[in-house]
Formats: structure tokens, sequence, C-alpha cells
């Protein structure tokens, strides 16, 4: 289980956001630190008993302010992602741990490559049937609901904008995302309910990799 601590340290360093208090709280945060990943730690080897994942990382608290408008040092929040093994399975997973009910999970595919991108899309220029009803199973969408990401406002360069299959071939991105409660996050159930989550995207990671390791005439180009 994750410490209530956990939750309590992020308020207070959303109040106070600055150096002066995270070096005055600097022992705290490496308790907090140390309790989230362990946890992260034992998400990986469930994970690694349902699915192949060959690493695992837990963000840095620090924020990269150099490019940002936002000059704030630091996140207040933990976020941790899970490898799948490659190049024969594709996708992630991602926890992100925040206090005030903005907890959530995530999968699928946050910033593909340009060759990925195209693959996809050219498969869903051929045909969408196989994703579409697997996003369309109960058992799926009553824990995903529907796919998410960024998208174009327009077909991207080489694709109909009038394609039938349009409102997926425009997207950038191709992830799910479900929510989670402060009461949820801290419950002695939270990490098998994870699990049990990353579980039923499995349908769908299976789709794309199946997608991301043939070409065109669905010979393998692993």
């Amino acid at each position: 289980m994750l410490s209530k601590d956990v939750f309590s340290f992020l308020k207070n360093l959303q109040k106070n956001n600055n150096r002066d208090w995270f070096h005055e709280h600097k022992a705290t945060f490496k308790v907090i630190e140390t309790d989230v990943k362990q946890f992260y730690n034992q998400l990986f080897e469930q994970l690694n008993t349902v699915d192949s994942i060959e690493s695992f990382k837990v963000f840095r608290i620090y924020r990269d302010v150099r490019f940002s408008k936002n000059k704030l040092p630091y996140k207040t929040h933990f976020g941790g992602s899970f490898h799948r093994t490659k190049p024969e399975l594709r996708g992630g997973y991602y926890l992100h741990i925040a206090p005030n009910n903005e907890s959530f999970i995530a999968t699928g595919f946050w910033d593909p490559n340009k060759e990925d991108l195209f693959r996809i899309r050219k498969e869903l220029e051929m045909n969408s049937t196989e994703l579409r009803e697997l996003m369309e199973v109960e058992a799926f969408k009553s824990v995903w609901g529907v796919l998410q990401g960024d998208e174009l406002q327009t077909a991207p360069r080489g694709f109909d904008k009038l394609d039938p299959n349009i409102d997926l071939i425009r997207k950038k991105q191709f992830i799910f995302t479900k929510k989670y409660s402060d009461k949820e996050v801290l419950s002695n159930g939270f990490e098998k309910e994870v699990i049990k989550s990353f579980k039923v995207i499995r349908p769908y990671f299976d789709y794309m990799s199946s997608v991301l390791t043939t070409n065109l005439n669905g010979e393998s180009t692993l």
C-alpha cells in the first residue's frame, strides 16, 4: 500500500513550490520517494507475471524549466512508465500519482515515431474493423472508455480527408486513460486493481504489435 503521507507531502508541495521549502523538507521527501519507488517496483514485478516488461522508470520530481513558461521547480505528482519488451511487443503502461483525485493510469502510444505512425495510419486506411470491434467490447470499454490522444484538424499528408476512417487516421496519439480517487489509490487493493485494468488492454496491444511488426502485406518485419 502507498502511505497517505504521499498525498500529504504533495499537497504541501503544491502550496510551497519553491526551493527553500523543498530543501527544508528534503528528508521527508526522500522517505516518500522511497515508498513510491517501492510501489512502482512491486507493480513492475506483478506486471511481469502477466506481460513481458523489459524496464520501468520513475520520473524525477524536478521540473525542467529551461523551455517552459511555468517556472515552478517541482512536479506535484509522481509518474512512472513501464516498457514492454521490444521489438516484438509494442505499447506501454503509465501510472500517475497525484492528490485531489487526479491520479490515473494510461496505456497505449504517447509519441509514436513517424514510421510507426505512418504504418498505423496505413493499416487503418485499409481496414479499421478489428480495432473498432475490440474497442467496443463491453469488458474493454467499461474499464478504458474511448480512445484518446492529440490529433490533426484535417487529414495527414497523403491521406484522403473523406476517408471513412479519417477519425482514427488523423490521430497522432493512441492512448487510453482511467482515473482514480485518492481513496482508491490508498486502498490495499489498488495494486491488484491496476494490474487487472492493464490486463484488459492486452487485445489492443496485441493488435498494435501485430500491425507494427508486419508490412502492409502481413509479412513480418522482424
